[in-house]
């Protein structure tokens, strides 16, 4: 009997998540405390741009289905690997007390669910709510197997800024008409960069900015007077993007899945893995306007998309076929509009927690290489620049992913797969932004190597994230997994700490950070959550080559503050 009733809940959650995907809701949908949630990962044909191709998919949605929750509940999420890849989910920003073996990033927590296997992620989201994202993190899936996670305060919690009419979720994303694993291989083995994205998508749309694509339009029917607020998510594999709707303000009341002072604004600037509430008031002329989403490229000499998304936000009264009017977004390059949001963003209630002293204070580079060709047919496998190979790193150092699950062997003891040698600091210091050694390939190689940093439970940090010049400056969307953290100061040029001015009162409180181009960001956090935690570039391009790096967080005193074991059905490599 209780099996039947647990697969009922199941089922009724199911289709829950599935009507609200991306629909406006008024109210909580009704559930218990524990929530269960059934994800079958599946091909699914696409028709878009004129073009059929299988997708790969949850439930055959997308994007996929919603998670929805209450601050503290249990989640439950049982993911079949139905389709002929290997898969693994990542929840986006979900900080995993204890429970890093459900993190979800491939060969860093866990192996990745092979065809026909089943694994249970099971997290409870501890003093979060807000919007978060849930994604696949192996090869390239993100670009269609993502969702939205939406949190709603406990029962009688008010959000702090009047409560909308409605809600809606606005997930920013890229399509590919190629297969997207093969297209990582191809540019992997090429040396070079990535082509651009066919297009970009507001909930799975392109608009009709694109071929094929007058009717494949999402549309939000607003009622005149009425305040909406909008979930924004961006998911994109290798662009960050403006957004913003035509003759209307945006006001900033959450980023990350965390509350903010409210800050107003005419567009927003969201790279991969950030999210944004906003709310918006329908106090316009009765007419159809348009919701963009347009490029940002800081990167030198990078091909991207130009071709802006459009969506319809249109009131009720608004005859159905009219024209929208067009959202003046931001030129592709423009620094001071993201700047000046990222200058408005303050933490609501945030001053109590930063860390004021600090125990470790780490400084890392962040930026792009250029390796010396080694392969055997240079002309097809060293496209990138100057007949090189392009890479990433953190103080110079790619990250190669091992071939098991790097928290198991670091749980286990399990040698050989990785060292506890990242350095702190970058080997060489210089003069990072105006005078990086740019010559490629002559003197941009990076060092290659499956390096974590170790910390004791307890770490206050400091991290200082340094842009680099190497190759081009370029503003870098770092994630940190398994914890938010506060981003006490950023600036342009190179990190100077007799003159870096910090905020320390109302710093918001995030879980990935636009390192600004050609300057740095300074975040801290408290290491209270023992495990293997990936930081990476969100840029996925940058991840494959690897922009990324490993903190290993030793385990406490007490169960409270101990890694427990793995589940039982955790996947083997």
């Amino acid at each position: 009997m209780a099996a039947t009733v647990t697969a009922i809940v199941c089922v009724l959650l199911s289709l829950l998540s599935s009507a609200h995907s991306v629909n406006g809701i008024k109210k909580w949908p009704g559930g218990r405390s524990t929530r269960f949630y059934d994800f079958k990962v599946q091909t699914k044909s696409v028709t878009k741009l004129c073009n059929t191709r299988d997708i790969v998919a949850i439930n055959g949605m997308f994007p996929g289905p919603v998670v929805y929750a209450q601050e503290d509940d249990r989640i439950i999420i049982r993911v079949t690997n139905q389709s002929p890849y290997n898969a693994t989910i990542h929840w986006h920003g979900v900080r995993q007390r204890l429970s890093c073996w459900f993190d979800g990033p491939s060969y860093v927590t866990q192996c990745p669910i092979q065809a026909g296997q089943t694994f249970t992620y099971e997290f409870t989201l501890v003093q979060q709510k807000g919007t978060l994202l849930w994604h696949a993190h192996v090869s390239w899936l993100r670009a269609t197997v993502h969702g939205a996670i939406v949190v709603y305060p406990k029962p009688g919690v008010p959000y702090p800024f009047p409560y909308p009419y409605e809600e809606h979720i606005i997930i920013l994303g890229e399509y590919w008409l190629r297969d997207v694993i093969q297209l990582e291989q191809a540019v992997l083995a090429s040396g070079g960069g990535p082509p651009i994205a066919d297009a970009y998508t507001i909930n799975g749309h392109p608009g009709p900015n694109y071929n094929c694509s007058n009717n494949d339009v999402y549309k939000i029917d607003v009622v005149p007077g009425k305040t909406y607020l909008l979930r924004l998510i961006n998911v994109g594999l290798n662009s960050e993007n403006f957004f913003g709707i035509a003759n209307h303000k945006l006001t900033i009341v959450e980023a990350d899945a965390e509350y903010t002072k409210p800050f107003t604004t005419g567009r927003v600037m969201l790279g991969p893995g950030q999210t944004l509430n906003v709310l918006v008031t329908a106090n316009q002329p009765i007419a159809r306007y348009s919701m963009a989403m347009g490029p940002y490229m800081s990167a030198q000499n990078v091909p991207f998309q130009n071709i802006t998304s459009i969506a319809y936000f249109q009131y009720l009264g608004a005859t159905p076929n009219s024209l929208s009017l067009p959202a003046a977004l931001p030129s592709f390059n423009d620094n001071l509009a993201v700047k000046t949001v990222m200058d408005g963003l303050k933490g609501l209630n945030t001053s109590l927690n930063v860390p004021k002293e600090i125990d470790k204070n780490l400084f890392v580079t962040i930026g792009l290489n250029v390796q010396k060709c080694s392969r055997k047919n240079p002309k097809q496998n060293c496209q990138g620049a100057n007949g090189g190979v392009m890479a990433a790193s953190m103080n110079n150092i790619s990250f190669i992913r091992p071939n098991i699950s790097l928290l198991e062997a670091h749980y286990r003891g399990i040698n050989g797969y990785f060292t506890k040698d990242f350095p702190g600091a970058p080997l060489k210091f210089y003069d990072f932004v105006n005078g990086a050694p740019n010559n490629a390939p002559k003197n941009t190689n990076s060092m290659n190597g499956t390096r974590v940093f170790v910390l004791e439970y307890g770490t206050r940090v400091q991290l200082i994230l340094q842009d680099t010049a190497t190759v081009s400056t370029e503003n870098h969307p770092i994630h940190l997994h398994g914890y938010s953290f506060y981003v006490v100061g950023y600036g342009t040029g190179n990190y100077d700490p007799d003159n870096a001015t910090f905020n320390l009162v109302d710093p918001p409180y995030m879980n990935t950070i636009g390192v600004p181009v050609g300057g740095w960001a300074a975040i801290r956090f408290t290491a209270d959550n023992p495990g293997a935690w990936f930081m990476h570039c969100h840029l996925e391009i940058h991840l494959s080559w690897g922009l990324s790096v490993v903190f290993i967080v030793k385990n406490g005193q007490g169960p409270l503050e101990t890694l427990p074991h793995p589940p039982a059905d955790y996947p083997r490599c």
